[in-house]
């Protein structure tokens, strides 16, 4: 799986986007359930994410969750 509960550094979770867990529907999800975790209405920011390509996907992504989430490319050709 590439999502990894914390880094021991940061304390942050980590997605490795190159693992199935990057993909856009997977990052759509992981940003739902973090939105109602933190009690926030994840409608607009779901709105945002789709709004887009895949690169606007993860730069909202990042906006909205990067204080807790790492988002990383630990592929073939990274």
């Amino acid at each position: 799986m590439a999502i990894h509960k914390g880094n021991l550094k940061t304390g942050k979770i980590r997605i490795n986007l190159a693992g199935q867990d990057g993909n856009a529907f997977c990052l759509l999800a992981i940003a739902k359930n973090l939105a109602k975790q933190l009690k926030i209405d994840p409608k607009p920011i779901l709105d945002e994410m789709k709004s887009g390509d895949y690169k606007n996907l993860l730069v909202v992504f990042d906006n909205h969750f990067g204080q807790y989430v790492d988002l990383y490319n630990a592929g073939k050709y990274a």
